[in-house]
């Protein structure tokens, strides 16, 4: 009895020193050096994983970083010091990136746009587009029930008293997930620097669009008639920037807009050409008139 379990302990301890020493070859020949580094630079980074550098995450961003593959400035979620920090970590220059921020080409909240019907449903810009395109006069149009919203992760979105969703830069880290959620198409990502806007995406001509929707653009052309050449052009009943142009940008294209539908933004928000309208209205347009 007593040799049986000698025998067995025997058995145990030898199969123990066969595993451990098998784990350690395969430890030693299946070994992955990683640098160091990498950890050092996730956790420099926000640990947002937003996507906004076009990288999976920030585990992603720290090997490419370390890899040389991208500049520690593309972060654009990093405060300064940060993507300073990691420059001097990993003995680069930070190149820090130009802001960017997500814009919105409409807008046309409930004063001024007209709805031909009232959703009644879940309250999501998709679900709606679903039903007859959400009941807006102008098909083109925000329907505002806050999709945009709902997917931002850094609260850079909320939603006026007309029902249009607005964009906070200083807290907007240009991700996309507005981009994706928005079913109408209407946000973009922009580099600050990009102060002439078109704030609308009809593709309805003068008093049509107009009829639907007081502040969109007629494509009159008179902002395209007074931009430097080549900067603006009227596309499918739409005014269009080319911003490979952007530094010959000023207000001067904005004053002759009738409808305001051009403008011009500044740190404080858009700002009108003299020539469009004055809104007055504050409530809502009677839906299906």
């Amino acid at each position: 009895m007593f040799s049986s379990i000698l025998t067995a302990g025997g058995l145990m301890a030898a199969l123990g020193a066969l595993l451990s020493s098998l784990l350690a070859f395969a430890n030693k020949k299946l070994y992955v050096y990683e640098d160091p580094r990498i950890d050092a630079v996730e956790e420099l980074l926000p640990r947002a994983n937003c996507g906004a550098c076009g990288l999976a995450g920030c585990r992603a961003f720290a090997e490419a970083a370390v890899q040389g593959k991208i500049s520690p400035g593309k972060c654009t979620v990093s405060s300064h010091e940060a993507v300073e920090e990691i420059g001097a970590l990993l003995g680069v220059m930070a190149n820090r990136e130009e802001k960017k921020t997500a814009r919105l080409a409409c807008a046309g909240g409930r004063h001024v746009a007209k709805f031909r019907a009232r959703y009644q449903g879940i309250p999501s810009c998709r679900a709606a587009t679903v039903v007859s395109g959400g009941g807006k006069g102008c098909v083109w149009g925000c329907l505002g029930l806050g999709d945009c919203k709902d997917v931002c992760d850094f609260g850079a979105i909320e939603m006026d008293r007309h029902g249009l969703p607005v964009v906070d830069p200083a807290k907007c880290v240009a991700c996309g997930a507005c981009v994706d959620a928005c079913p109408k198409k209407l946000f973009s990502i922009h580099p600050i620097s990009h102060r002439l806007w078109v704030a609308c995406k009809s593709r309805a001509r003068g008093d049509e669009a107009e009829s639907q929707c007081e502040v969109a653009c007629t494509a009159c052309g008179r902002c395209a008639m007074d931009a430097p050449a080549g900067l603006v052009a009227i596309k499918d009943n739409l005014a269009a920037v080319d911003y490979e142009k952007n530094a010959l940008a000023t207000p001067a294209v904005i004053q002759r807009c009738p409808t305001g539908a051009i403008v011009w933004l500044d740190d404080k928000g858009a700002v009108k050409g003299a020539a469009a309208k004055k809104i007055l209205r504050k409530e809502p347009l009677p839906v299906g008139r």
